[in-house]
């Protein structure tokens, strides 16, 4: 500590506040809060025996800090979290994943209202139901739930259509829309179909299926087959949505509900969402950070940026399966926020109990399966590449796999392909494809040789290891160019597609790999991945030369406006079903040139 900071620790007050820890190009590393500022800033930059491996690491980097008072400890937990959203601290516990929920919003407060799909709670005075499972079964449920209930689709204004006396749209024609905007339905009749779908929503579906079983045996008696199939379909699609929505013995319960885990360095909060005595939702958060190993302290930080961030609905009841740090401050300000009673607890009994212990029963399973996830991921990329490297007898483990295929028809357009894959993943950004320049005529070792030239000449990352898609006499071409141009420590093998055999510069016999072995299927998938490059490239370029070949016998149009029609149109039919003021329109045609383009295509048109 040079003795600038020790002045400034000595100046510091004796009053909550949060502090900002700085390095030495004035990035802000970390961010924390204290009861008593020079206490805790202090604590830092005495001996460092008493110090975890994170922090004595962040002291090491610290050139300057920081402090802001506040009045309380709530006022300071506040500050810390904006602080963290804003700065996103390297040796800050971080919330990796801060996405806004999906709610259901509905404006009771209008005659006719839609239900929206929002990721924001507003204080307008809209009832929200959620938050709900991110993903495609949001826009699911309110797919069924316009599916049930006829309500308004449209943004249009109901009172506009009705003053311009415009006729209902096609949903209503098929059932799917009661059609305010024709003044067929009063507001007390619509908000009857709109309370009933609010209660599905909010999982209270109980008395509805009985009511559409009623229905649908009233149609079939009354031989109305069409009606009671679709009310066939509607009890199956609301049993469904009461099947996800798991049921809990707890009435009207609303409620956040988390549990942390960790499992090899991989950390994770999973969380349960109630609302109404169902479990709506559940959500996996990753961690990351150089915290220390207190799960207290780490729940602590995921609370902090979790509520922190703007639109999150806060519920009354936030359960946790295990204590957080600072937890009669993280409630308080909860309450702060919300404006509202909130309550932090950690249940040992009852149905509370079972919710929180349900969370942590996900959460390990859940770190089970990433782990598992994980472990295959690896066998298949950086583990396969180990494997790979004791057969082909390397020296290292090659980071960096580049991979040529060829491809042409009938000997015209010859292209090639060079794929990568870096650590055992593909690395797209590195693809290229080449034009192959001399005239093979479909021989695939000229190809071969002029691609393998090219590539091995520039000026670039050199590849840890080369795969050919060919046999011998593929190979054969490769080592020749790394001779010629003195790369021969660059390590080279071939597949041959017909029976996944590989050959190597030093060996007679292939080697013959099992059907099920990781090495082989990494050499595939780079095999294939070359391939389809190579091909859709290739197809790229015939689809250009049929278009170049058709327009080279229009009058007027030369190398430069075939060019031009072909980036703005890309295909003969799109030119074809082109005006003449569309064509006209392009860069460098004239009228008289589109006219021609025109009539090329429409012979019989005047």
């Amino acid at each position: 500590m040079n003795t600038v900071l020790e002045d400034k620790i000595a100046l510091l007050p004796e009053k909550p506040g949060v502090y900002k820890m700085l390095d030495e190009t004035g990035t802000v590393i970390y961010v924390g809060k204290a009861k008593i500022l020079k206490n805790r800033v202090r604590q830092y930059f005495q001996s460092s025996k008493n110090h975890s491996p994170k922090v004595r690491a962040m002291v090491s980097h610290i050139a300057d800090f920081e402090t802001i008072e506040v009045h309380s400890e709530v006022e300071a937990l506040s500050l810390e979290s904006n602080l963290i959203k804003e700065f996103m601290p390297k040796y800050n516990i971080l919330l990796k994943d801060d996405k806004h929920f999906p709610y259901f919003r509905i404006d009771m407060k209008q005659d006719f209202p839609r239900i929206e799909i929002v990721r924001r709670v507003k204080p307008d005075g809209a009832t929200y139901l959620g938050p709900y499972i991110v993903g495609p079964s949001v826009q699911e449920e309110l797919r069924l739930v316009y599916d049930l209930f006829p309500l308004r689709h449209c943004k249009k204004s109901i009172a506009s259509m009705r003053a311009r006396n415009e006729r209902p749209c096609l949903l209503y024609h098929v059932g799917k829309c009661c059609a305010p905007c024709s003044g067929e339905i009063t507001r007390e009749q619509y908000h009857v179909y709109l309370n009933d779908a609010i209660r599905m929503l909010n999982g209270k579906s109980g008395d509805l299926i009985p009511y559409l079983k009623e229905k649908m045996e009233e149609a079939s008696e009354a031989m109305d087959f069409e009606r009671a199939a679709l009310l066939r379909d509607k009890l199956k699609a609301t049993l469904a949505l009461r099947e996800k929505q798991a049921a809990i013995s707890a009435n009207d319960l609303c409620a956040d509900v988390f549990a942390i885990g960790s499992r090899n360095g991989y950390r994770m909060v999973f969380s349960l969402y109630v609302r109404g005595g169902k479990v709506i939702g559940t959500h996996a958060f990753p961690l990351e950070g150089d915290g220390d190993d207190d799960p207290a302290q780490w729940l602590h930080a995921f609370l902090l940026q979790y509520y922190g961030n703007d639109g999150i609905e806060i519920p009354p009841l936030v359960l946790l399966a295990e204590a957080c740090t600072d937890m009669p401050e993280i409630e308080e300000w909860l309450r702060s926020k919300r404006k509202r009673a909130v309550s932090v607890a950690v249940p040992v009994r009852g149905t509370k109990h079972q919710l929180t212990d349900m969370a942590v029963q996900n959460c390990t399973a859940l770190l089970e399966k990433n782990e598992k996830i994980q472990m295959r991921t690896w066998e298949r990329g950086e583990g396969a590449l180990a494997e790979l490297s004791a057969i082909l007898c390397l020296d290292e483990i090659p980071s960096r796999v580049e991979c040529f295929d060829n491809s042409h028809l009938m000997g015209t357009n010859t292209v090639a392909s060079m794929v990568v894959f870096r650590d055992g993943k593909p690395d797209k950004t590195a693809y290229r494809h080449f034009r192959i320049r001399t005239d093979a005529g479909g021989d695939d070792l000229l190809a071969m040789q002029e691609v393998l030239t090219r590539r091995l000449s520039s000026q670039g990352e050199l590849p840890d290891l080369l795969i050919l898609d060919g046999g011998k006499t593929q190979l054969a071409v490769g080592v020749d160019v790394l001779q010629k141009l003195n790369l021969t420590h660059i390590p080279i093998c071939s597949l041959a597609e017909s029976d996944e055999l590989i050959y190597l510069p030093d060996r007679d016999e292939p080697i013959v790999l099992p059907k099920s072995s990781a090495p082989l299927h990494l050499i595939e998938r780079l095999r294939d991945e070359a391939h389809r490059f190579a091909i859709s490239y290739h197809r790229n370029l015939r689809s250009k030369s049929a278009l170049y070949s058709i327009l080279d016998s229009i009058g007027g149009v030369g190398e430069k406006r075939k060019r031009a029609l072909f980036d703005a149109f890309l295909t003969v039919e799109s030119i074809k079903a082109a005006s003449v003021e569309e064509l006209s329109a392009v860069k460098g045609m004239t009228a008289a040139a589109a006219r021609s383009v025109y009539q090329y295509f429409h012979p019989d048109h005047e």
